[in-house]
């Protein structure tokens, strides 16, 4: 068993990656993990200037649950694993293709056409560490309300836990990256007025008669 505390510390055991550790008070598992010697992914994570790599699943007795890492607290007798990093994103897309902005809610249903089959089964919600509406997010973005849908991804970090939780393989990491990407990239009209042009492009408006001259 590895002896991280100071001395006169009173030390705090848990496991991590399947090896014994003893940290020392108030450390995360981060670095009770550094300090225990357990062998650290070089290239990825806050190391590099990208946060979100340091998702773990979590083992509190009986309890399982995710988190990250680095804002995580070490308890005696937990048990901790590093999950691998998030599989490539299946998602593309270049902001530049996107020469308007009337069309983006069209393009949106071909990038994400599962973001409108949400379950809300709360997985998502469940499974995010910075207590984003995760699905709040994913309905004003089926909606066309980008900007709504970006402000609710704010605090995210990009871990993907939700993308790991969804059963419909909805991404919502992503579908909230590209909210704020397409908010920034263009100065959006009124999502009500795009999403009602939208509607009368799949049906075009016919009209019941002509004006009354004057």
């Amino acid at each position: 068993m590895t002896d991280s505390t100071a001395p006169g510390g009173q030390a705090v055991e848990l496991v991590i990656n399947g090896i014994a550790v003893r940290a020392e008070p108030h450390m995360t598992i981060v670095e009770a993990a550094w300090a225990g010697g357990v062998p650290r992914v070089t290239g990825v994570g806050c190391l590099e200037g990208v946060c979100g790599s340091c998702r773990i699943l979590l083992r509190r007795g009986q309890d399982v649950s995710v988190a990250l890492a680095c804002e995580t607290f070490a308890e005696p007798g937990i048990e901790a694993l590093f999950l691998p990093p998030p599989a490539a994103a299946r998602h593309q897309y270049e902001l530049t293709d996107f020469t308007d902005g009337w069309d983006i809610q069209a393009r949106f249903q071909e990038i994400f056409p599962e973001a409108v089959r949400c379950r809300h089964c709360h997985g998502c919600v469940r499974s995010c560490p910075k207590g984003i509406v995760v699905e709040e997010g994913i309905a004003l973005a089926a909606a066309g309300r980008f900007r709504e849908a970006g402000e609710a991804f704010l605090e995210c970090v990009m871990c993907e836990l939700c993308d790991s939780a969804c059963p419909e393989q909805i991404a919502p990491a992503h579908v909230g990256l590209f909210c704020r990407r397409i908010t920034a990239f263009f100065h959006l009209r009124p999502p009500n007025l795009i999403h009602r042009l939208e509607e009368l492009r799949q049906e075009p408006f016919s009209s019941s008669g002509d004006k009354e001259s004057a």
